[in-house]
C-alpha cells in the first residue's frame, strides 16, 4: 500500500485557493496526498479583487471563493487563524503559532504580501491603516463614523479603490501619491490627466509629485493632520496607506531560502524553490523572469504550474500579462500590454476628448502589430484590444479605427480574433481553447464554459467578450443560442416575467429553486425584484424583496457620486403650489442641501445622509408630497408644456393630461426606467417625440408616440396612433407599457426594444390595437392592478419600524448624527470642496468640523 504524502499549504487567499482547485484537477491526488491548510485570516479565501464591495453591503460569504463542500470533498484541513511561524527544512516541519509541528513532503507557500507602510514619523498612530483584509476595512469604517477628513498615501488601483470608499463613507477625501500622475504603473501622462479630472470631479482632492513626511497626533494619540513634501499641510483623522505591498518572505529567508535583492522568494520555471519540496507562488514569490507579480491572473498561472509539476504533470509559468481593468470612484481604466510605448519603433494612435473624459492611446508596432494601450472613460474594447495586443497578430482594421468613438469611424462590430489569442487572462484560456469546449466537449452556455475553462470566473472583465465567442460558435453549429438571463437562469427575462405571472411567485428563492440554479447574482437579482414589483407584490424593501435591489432602490433615493443622496419629490406635470415650493425651500434650507430644477419639471435636492432621508420624507410627505421615483426602474415624469389654458397655440389641456398619466403610471416598475411627455399643440415644446412614450395634442385628438428616448444613442419616437379620444389614450398607452414590461430584456429601454420587435410598429400596432395574440385583456388586468395598488414607497417605509432600520449612516453610530458634521454653503448653495483649478461640479459634498471650512475657489 502507497503511503499517503503530506502537503502543506501555508496561506489561502485567492491564489492558494486555486493552487487547491488546480492540485485536486490532478489524477491520483485525491488518493495519494493528506492536505493541510494554514490560514492566518479567520476566514476561507475570498475575492480580494472586489473586497471593496464589502463597504457597499456586500457580505463576506458572498465575497468567499471556497465552494460549499470543497474543503470536505477533498479532506483538507484548513486551520483558520493560525499562520506557520517557522520551516525546519531538514525535519521537513512546520511550526505554527498554535506551537503544533506538522510534517510534510510538499511545502507550497502562499503567504502573498504585506501593505507597505512609510517609515514616517506617526504612522503607527490611532486613525492609521492600510487596505488590504476585511478586518482592515471594518477598522476603517469603524473610524470613519468619527472622522471628518481622510487621506490615501498612495494613487495606484488599491489607493483609489479606498478613495472611493472613504468619499462614499461621507468623508472630504485626499490622495497623495509621489509619482506624478495617478496610476503611474498602468497609464501614461495623457491618461493619468484625465483620469485625475474625472476623479477631482467627483470631490476627491488629489496631490501628485508629492510625499508624506510626518503624520501628526494630537494629545490623545489620534490622527490629527499630515505634512507633505510639497509644504502642504493636511487637517486629516483618518489615514489610509496604500503605497505598494511588499512579499511576504520571511519564512524563507529564516530558513535559509534564497531571496530576491528587493524580495520575493526565488523560484524557477515549475515555482520551486532552491529546495525540491518547498514550492512558493503568487505575490511572496520571484519569478523566473525577475519579477514579483502583484495581480491575480499572474498568481493562478504559478499556482496551476505548481499543483502539474507536484503530481508529475506539464506546467511552467515564466511570465504573465499583467492588464488590467477596472472601474476607480465610477471611471473605467484599462491598460494593457506595452501601454507605455516601450518597444523600439513603437507610434502611438492616440483620441482624447476633454469634453467626454475620453482617453485612448494604442501602441502599435513597427510592423504594424497592436503592442498595447491605455484606456480612460470609454473601457468598452478592452475585451477584444487585449487579446489581439497577446497574440501578435495583425490589426483587422486600421488602428486610427479602433480609438474613435461609435458613429465616427469605429467599426460596426467585432474585430476577429485568432484561435491563438487569450481571452481569459486570470486563467490563460484562449479563444481556441474556448471554441473547444463548444465543439468538443460539448458546452452550450457561456456558464458550462465557464465550468469547463474557468474562463470568465477571475476578474470578469472578459465575459462579454466570451459570450460573444460562446454564441457565434453555437449559431456557426446550427444550434439556437439561448438568451439565458445569466447563469443561474437559461431563460429570459420576459420568459421569468410569464412564469412569475402565471404561477404567482412571489419570492426569489422561489424561483430559482423551481427554474434556475444558485444563489443568483447581481444581474438576476434585480431583474426578478423589478418583475416581482412591477406585478405588484409588496413593497420592495420587505423581506427578501430588499436583497434583490440595486443600491438606489435599496435606500429609495439617487446616489450620488460623492456619496450622499438625492431626494426627488413627485410633482406631476410641473404644476406646483406656494405652499408646496416654500416646503422644499424650507427642506433644502434646514438639511443643507443643494437645489436643481430638473429637465422633467421637479425640483432635485442633493446631499442627503442615509439617516436624514426618512426626516426628509416625512416633512415631504406630510406636505403632500410623495416619492417621485427618480431612483428606481420605473416612470419618472411626463413632462409639459402650459397647454390650451395659457398658450395662444395650444388646442388641448396638455397639463392636465400629463398629470393625469403620471398618476396613472406612477411607481410602475419596467426593465428601465421610462418618461413621458405632454405637448399642447405641433409646436412640440414638451419634446415628446423624445420620449419613451409622448402625446401631442391635435385639434381632433390626442397622436401616440412610441420607442424614443435620449439614450446613449438618441432615437425619434414611431407615431402609432392618431387622433384618440382621452379613453383610447389611456387603453392605448395601458397596453404598450405593459407588452414592453412582459417582454423586453433586462435594462432594454423601449428604443431597443421596439427595434428588436419583429415586425416592429406594425406588429406592436397589431397587438395591442387589433389584439392578433388575444393577450390585450390580460394586459389591461395587469394595468388595472397596478393602478388600483399603488401605494407610495416613501409613506409606506416612513409607517414601517422595521423598514426604517436601514437608514442609518453608519451600522455602529446609529443614534442622532454626529454634530460636528456639516456643509459649509457658497453663493448661497451647498456644493462640494474641490482643487482649485478644477471644473466646478454640482454634486455636494460634506465638509466637516467647527474648526475647519472648505470653500471653493
Amino acid at each position: 500500500m502507497t503511503a499517503v504524502k503530506n502537503l502543506v499549504l501555508v496561506g489561502h487567499g485567492m491564489v492558494g485557493q486555486r493552487f487547491l482547485e488546480a492540485f485536486f484537477e490532478q489524477p491520483g491526488a485525491a488518493d495519494g496526498w493528506r492536505v493541510t491548510v494554514l490560514a492566518e485570516e479567520p476566514r476561507p479565501a475570498y475575492d480580494r479583487v472586489q473586497l471593496t464591495s464589502w463597504f457597499s453591503g456586500t457580505t463576506a460569504e458572498e465575497l468567499s471563493l471556497c465552494p460549499p463542500g470543497f474543503l470536505d470533498a477533498h479532506g483538507i484541513d484548513l486551520r483558520l487563524g493560525e499562520s506557520a511561524t517557522a520551516i525546519d527544512r531538514a525535519a521537513r516541519t512546520v511550526t505554527t503559532a498554535a506551537g503544533r509541528e506538522l510534517p510534510y513532503d510538499a511545502l507550497v507557500l502562499a503567504t502573498g504580501s504585506y501593505p507597505f507602510v512609510p517609515p514616517v514619523p506617526g504612522h503607527g498612530a490611532d486613525g492609521c491603516h492600510v487596505y488590504r483584509t476585511i478586518e482592515d476595512l471594518e477598522a476603517i469604517r469603524a473610524d470613519a463614523g468619527r472622522a471628518r477628513v481622510g487621506a490615501v498615501v498612495g494613487g495606484g488601483l488599491l489607493g483609489l479603490e479606498a478613495a472611493g470608499a472613504l468619499t462614499a463613507m461621507g468623508l472630504e477625501t485626499h490622495v497623495v501619491e509621489f509619482a506624478p500622475r495617478l496610476m503611474a504603473l498602468q497609464v501614461d501622462a495623457g491618461g493619468g490627466e484625465v483620469l485625475r479630472r474625472k476623479i477631482e470631479a467627483l470631490g476627491v482632492v488629489v496631490h501628485t509629485g508629492a510625499g508624506t513626511e510626518r503624520i501628526d497626533t494630537g494629545t490623545d494619540g489620534r490622527v490629527r493632520g499630515m505634512a507633505l513634501s510639497d509644504g502642504t499641510d493636511l487637517a486629516t483623522d483618518l489615514v489610509v496607506f496604500s503605497a505598494g505591498v511588499r512579499p511576504r518572505d520571511q519564512l524563507a529567508r529564516d530558513c535559509g531560502l534564497p531571496v530576491g535583492e528587493r524580495g520575493g522568494i526565488v523560484v524557477d520555471a515549475r515555482c520551486r524553490t532552491a529546495d525540491p519540496a518547498v514550492l512558493a507562488i503568487g505575490e511572496c514569490a520571484l519569478a523566473v523572469d525577475g519579477r514579483v507579480y502583484g495581480l491575480v491572473a499572474p498568481g493562478y498561472a504559478m499556482a496551476e504550474a505548481a499543483a502539474a509539476g507536484l503530481l508529475g504533470g506539464e506546467g511552467s509559468f515564466t511570465g504573465a500579462d499583467t492588464s488590467t481593468k477596472l472601474k476607480l470612484l465610477g471611471v473605467d481604466v484599462a491598460s494593457f500590454g506595452d501601454a507605455h510605448g516601450t518597444t523600439e519603433g513603437a507610434l502611438d494612435v492616440l483620441y482624447s476628448s476633454s469634453r467626454d473624459g475620453v482617453y485612448k492611446k494604442l501602441v502599435i508596432g513597427a510592423d504594424g502589430a497592436l503592442l498595447g494601450g491605455v484606456l480612460v472613460g470609454d473601457t468598452e474594447a478592452y475585451g477584444t484590444l487585449r487579446p489581439l495586443s497577446v497574440s501578435g497578430a495583425p490589426l483587422p482594421v486600421p488602428p486610427e479605427q479602433l480609438v474613435l468613438p461609435a458613429g465616427a469611424g469605429a467599426p460596426s462590430g467585432p474585430l476577429p480574433l485568432p484561435d491563438d489569442a487569450v481571452v481569459c487572462s486570470c486563467h490563460n484560456v484562449s479563444k481556441g481553447a474556448i471554441k473547444a469546449a463548444v465543439h468538443d466537449d460539448g458546452c452550450a452556455s457561456v456558464p458550462e464554459v465557464k465550468k469547463c475553462t474557468k474562463a470568465g470566473t477571475g476578474c470578469g472583465s472578459c465575459v462579454k467578450l466570451l459570450g460573444t465567442i460562446v454564441s457565434e460558435e453555437l449559431s456557426a453549429g446550427g444550434v439556437e443560442v439561448t438568451r439565458g438571463l445569466c447563469e443561474h437562469f437559461d431563460l429570459t427575462r420576459a420568459e421569468l416575467y410569464e412564469i412569475v405571472r402565471v404561477k404567482g411567485i412571489t419570492t426569489f428563492s422561489r424561483l430559482v429553486d423551481e427554474h434556475g440554479t444558485g444563489a443568483g447574482c447581481d444581474v438576476c437579482k434585480p431583474v426578478v425584484g423589478s418583475i416581482l414589483a412591477s406585478l405588484g407584490n409588496g413593497h420592495i424593501l420587505d423581506g427578501e424583496q430588499a436583497a434583490l435591489q440595486d443600491t438606489n432602490d435599496h435606500f429609495l433615493a439617487n446616489l450620488q457620486r460623492n456619496g450622499s443622496y438625492s431626494v426627488v419629490p413627485r410633482v406631476p406635470g410641473g404644476e406646483i403650489t406656494p405652499e408646496g415650493l416654500i416646503t422644499i425651500g424650507e427642506i433644502a434650507r434646514d438639511f443643507g442641501l443643494y437645489t436643481k430644477i430638473t429637465g422633467g419639471q421637479r425640483i432635485d435636492l442633493f446631499g442627503a445622509s442615509v439617516d436624514q432621508l426618512p426626516v426628509i420624507w416625512r416633512r415631504l410627505v406630510d406636505a403632500g408630497f410623495e416619492s417621485g421615483h427618480a431612483y428606481g426602474k420605473a416612470l419618472r415624469t411626463v413632462k409639459s408644456c402650459v397647454g390650451e389654458t395659457w398658450c395662444r397655440y395650444g388646442v388641448q389641456d396638455s397639463v392636465a393630461l400629463a398629470i393625469e398619466l403620471e398618476l396613472r403610471y406612477r411607481g410602475l416598475r419596467a426593465p428601465h426606467k421610462l418618461k413621458s411627455a405632454v405637448s399642447g399643440c405641433a409646436r412640440e415644446c414638451a419634446e415628446a417625440q423624445s420620449k419613451d412614450f409622448g402625446v401631442i395634442a391635435t385639434s381632433a385628438g390626442w397622436n401616440l408616440y412610441v420607442g424614443g428616448n435620449g439614450g446613449m444613442t438618441p432615437r425619434h419616437a414611431d407615431l402609432l396612433a392618431t387622433d384618440l379620444d382621452r379613453a383610447t389614450l389611456l387603453r392605448t398607452i395601458d397596453r404598450f407599457l405593459m407588452f414592453y414590461i412582459r417582454t423586453a430584456d433586462r435594462l432594454e429601454r423601449t428604443a431597443a426594444w421596439l427595434e428588436r420587435l419583429e415586425g416592429g410598429i406594425d406588429h406592436l400596432r397589431a397587438v395591442i390595437e387589433d389584439d392578433v395574440l388575444g393577450i390585450c385583456a390580460d394586459l389591461d388586468e395587469l394595468m388595472a392592478r397596478h393602478v388600483e395598488t399603488y401605494e407610495d414607497e416613501w409613506a409606506a417605509t416612513l409607517a414601517d419600524p422595521e423598514r426604517l432600520r436601514r437608514f442609518v449612516s453608519f451600522a455602529n453610530a446609529p443614534g442622532t448624527p454626529d454634530p460636528t458634521v456639516r456643509f459649509v454653503p457658497e453663493r448661497g448653495q451647498i456644493r462640494p470642496a474641490r482643487p482649485r483649478e478644477a471644473e466646478p461640479v454640482h454634486a455636494p459634498a460634506l465638509v466637516s468640523g467647527p474648526e475647519l471650512e472648505v470653500r471653493t475657489r
